[in-house]
């Protein structure tokens, strides 16, 4: 693996880690894997039309956040189930206009090269998702824990939610080639739920979150490399295996 790939999936993760603290206080934990399902018809679509996947994949997550958000807010529904019955339709439609090695490359990831615009646009995305929370953790947290105080305060709650979601879908376009539809939401889940068990405050939780990210990512992919085994699925298990070792912390 390129000293390009290491470097752009250390930025990935650490974007991942971040929105995925706030992911795991507005419980929205098994949105994010039902979220990146819904770029499978986007990939479906760039294929069917010549695009790279990813554009058609990015383009999708992004249409389907906003479309979690105008519903949210007409519906009057909880997020993650207006997520649940938007990604149970993606899910359905991105399998009949994907088929064979394009659908496991898309559910899974996949290891191919990397060019200079793929690299200088994906981390410059990382850079937008992670600037974003860490600007905005405060206004987040508020909104989180009383959001008529954020009201008062200034904070335009339906722009600050939106914005997230759209971080969210970037965050997860960004890791789809590396991980794909299937194990992306849990860069996203794992490492936060992990880092909530060890902090003590927002800062510890952030920062945390972000460290295990980056870490089980590049031992995930220096491991897989070593064993000729796909990246995504060591990834994810490495994960999972620090969040399982926090069990054994004494409280």
């Amino acid at each position: 693996m390129s000293l390009e790939v290491l470097v752009l999936s250390a930025a990935v993760a650490v974007a991942a880690g971040l929105v995925g603290c706030f992911a795991v206080m507005r419980r929205m934990a098994l949105s994010a894997d039902a979220l990146s399902h819904v770029a499978l018809p986007g990939i479906g679509v760039a294929l069917a039309l010549h695009v790279h996947p990813l554009f058609g994949a990015a383009a999708m997550l992004f249409f389907g956040a906003l479309l979690v958000w105008a519903l949210e807010d007409s519906a009057r529904l909880a997020t993650e189930t207006i997520i649940g019955v938007v990604f149970s339709a993606a899910l359905a439609i991105g399998s009949l206009m994907t088929s064979g090695d394009t659908l496991i490359e898309a559910l899974f990831g996949g290891a191919s090269a990397l060019s200079g615009l793929e690299f200088v646009l994906g981390f410059a995305g990382a850079a937008i998702a992670a600037g974003f929370v860490l600007k905005q953790r405060h206004a987040l947290v508020l909104a989180l824990v009383s959001p008529d105080i954020a009201r008062t305060t200034g904070v335009d709650l339906g722009r600050l939610n939106l914005v997230y979601l759209q971080m969210f879908a970037l965050t997860i376009a960004l890791g789809l080639r590396y991980l794909g539809v299937l194990l992306m939401g849990s860069l996203i889940i794992i490492p936060a739920a992990t880092a909530k068990r060890l902090s003590k405050n927002l800062n510890q939780l952030l920062a945390l979150a972000a460290l295990i990210a980056v870490a089980t990512t590049l031992a995930g992919s220096w491991i897989a490399a070593s064993l000729h085994r796909e990246t995504g699925p060591v990834i994810v298990a490495l994960a999972a295996g620090c969040f399982v070792l926090t069990f054994l912390r004494r409280s």
